[in-house]
């Protein structure tokens, strides 16, 4: 039975592997966005964590989880002698490897953290049935990889521990890569392994060369990471250069987050939001079950009394310390927690599991910002078949606006040598040739002048386009469709749509109500991408 149903789940996170939701901007702009124009000569913006004097993230981390994969198909179209692999190909070649990641080594990791074999099975089929493993463990994020590096932490902990014969030196290597690579990619890494690590202080008193061991390995490691990194921030450094003047992207980082400052400029959270609305948004019932458990007997309840209950549970009480929580941070204690939770085949439970992680699946797997990537997909095609139905023969300067929405992954372009129009079209829309604007959530009428500023006069072919929910009312009045919209100066006429796409950042329950709010978010859901074009007398 549980082998069915773990298949059925797996089949599940294919899916959600492979559906194009958007669960925040850092999934490409902290990841595919830095190494696609380095790599494929895709348009790419890089953020500010790479562009500051003193850079706070690294890519030694980020080397074999998009570089690699990018290089081989670069190669691989090359030597086919197709010039570089389409957008859509990269997208989800990355999508299907952060699937297997989380398949193989997430699921690998817990089958071997639950130490009863009786828990085993039941411990693995519940962390896939979390809709956490099958979105943000599948999504391109920093985090979803610290969850395998802390899984993997724990485990070879375990390993160095109950190893009492003989010193395991490819252990040791493989502990302090962990390591290295853990802290280079989130220096939120050490708060999940410092309490379980206290584990190996009496082996080190045993065994004073294996803590010599893991140090060595780690500085070669750590020197390795630096390297990387200071060549990446200054490609004409000299090996003497890089020596006397190093980046050290963790210090970098440590040093940026605990000025509060720049910490307010992300957003300021309560300390205990990590536990009383994150957690649970992330466990639902799982974490309703554990929360009352701890009001029987005994306090701790003996399913709890474990390393890997200590690391989450840890690990949430110094990051509560720091006042930007995000429920991401909180990716690594999802299945450490889940291989806590005894159900004892409750009904009940089951029944809301089931409903909870089925509900946010969907949202946070499909409908969350999910036209954003279809869009930029299509964008160039969307452009030059609207240039051609209006008999332009040559691809013309494109603007493309951006309102309520994530910020585009500018990488999703393409290359120029897929810049492929439809028939009829005599000339292909370059990537150069479309310049995007990310306009954010501004004021609706602030938007409208930025685009009046920008739309030709009348008569001229209209270069500047408009993508933003649909569920987004201000757009009505520039709709000729719609009526009392003939009149505006500005008119949108809509070429294309996405349905499902849900923008949860247009809810507004004080001014419009509960009712009208879902209504218009919820059933006028969708992505649209419209022509901007002045009205002509």
């Amino acid at each position: 039975m549980w082998r069915r149903t773990y298949l059925l789940l797996l089949l599940i996170r294919v899916y959600f592997a492979l559906s194009p939701s958007y669960l925040h901007p850092d999934e490409h702009f902290q990841g595919p966005e830095v190494f696609a124009g380095r790599v494929l000569a895709y348009p790419s913006q890089l953020p500010w964590e790479f562009t500051s004097s003193l850079p706070i993230r690294s890519v030694f981390p980020l080397w074999p989880i998009y570089e690699v994969p990018m290089s081989l198909l670069k190669w691989f179209y090359t030597e086919i002698g197709s010039g570089s692999p389409p957008p859509q190909l990269v997208y989800y070649a990355l999508r299907a490897g952060m699937f297997l990641l989380s398949f193989v080594l997430e699921d690998w990791a817990i089958y071997e953290l639950v130490p009863s074999p009786r828990h085993r099975r039941a411990t693995v089929v519940l962390v896939a049935s979390s809709y956490v493993t099958w979105t943000y463990q599948t999504h391109t994020f920093s985090n979803s990889l610290e969850t395998l590096l802390v899984a993997w932490g724990l485990v070879l902990i375990r390993r160095i521990v109950e190893n009492k014969q003989r010193s395991s030196y490819f252990s040791y290597a493989v502990f302090s890569f962990i390591a290295v690579v853990g802290v280079f990619n989130r220096i939120t890494f050490p708060a999940f392994l410092l309490f379980p690590g206290l584990q190996l202080l009496p082996y080190f008193q045993r065994k004073p060369a294996s803590l010599a061991a893991i140090i060595g390995f780690g500085l070669l490691f750590s020197l390795t990471a630096i390297y990387i990194d200071t060549s990446f921030y200054r490609p004409t450094a000299s090996i003497l250069s890089i020596i006397r003047d190093p980046i050290i992207t963790p210090l970098n980082n440590i040093l940026y987050n605990t000025d509060k400052s720049n910490l307010a400029l992300h957003g300021i959270h309560p300390h205990h939001q990590h536990f009383l609305a994150n957690l649970t948004q992330l466990l639902g019932p799982a974490y309703i079950v554990m929360i009352l458990s701890l009001f029987s007997r005994p306090i701790i309840p003996f399913a709890m009394r474990n390393a890997r209950a200590l690391s989450a549970i840890s690990a949430t009480f110094i990051l509560s310390i720091f006042p930007h929580q995000e429920p991401r941070f909180l990716l690594p204690c999802v299945p450490l927690l889940l291989s806590c939770v005894r159900m004892h085949r409750n009904r009940l439970f089951l029944a809301t599991w089931i409903i909870f992680n089925a509900a946010m699946g969907f949202l946070m797997g499909v409908y969350h910002q999910g036209g954003i990537v279809p869009a930029q997909l299509a964008m160039r095609e969307i452009i030059t078949t609207n240039t051609a139905a209006q008999g332009i023969k040559s691809a013309p300067e494109a603007s493309v606006f951006w309102w309520k929405t994530y910020s585009p992954p500018h990488w999703l372009l393409g290359a120029e040598d897929h810049a492929n129009g439809p028939a009829g079209a005599d000339a292909a829309l370059n990537t150069s040739s479309i310049s995007t604007f990310d306009l954010m959530g501004i004021p609706g009428s602030e938007m409208i002048s930025r685009l009046d500023s920008s739309v030709p006069s009348c008569g001229s072919l209209s270069p500047v386009y408009l993508v933003a929910p649909v569920s987004a009312t201000f757009l009505d009045a520039y709709i000729p469709d719609l009526s009392g919209a003939e009149s505006a100066d500005l008119q949108l006429y809509r070429l294309w749509s996405y349905r499902q796409h849900l923008n949860l950042d247009d809810m507004d329950f004080a001014e419009d109500g509960v009712r009208e709010t879902l209504g218009r978010v919820v059933g006028r859901r969708g992505l649209g991408v419209w022509s901007v074009r002045r009205r002509c007398k």
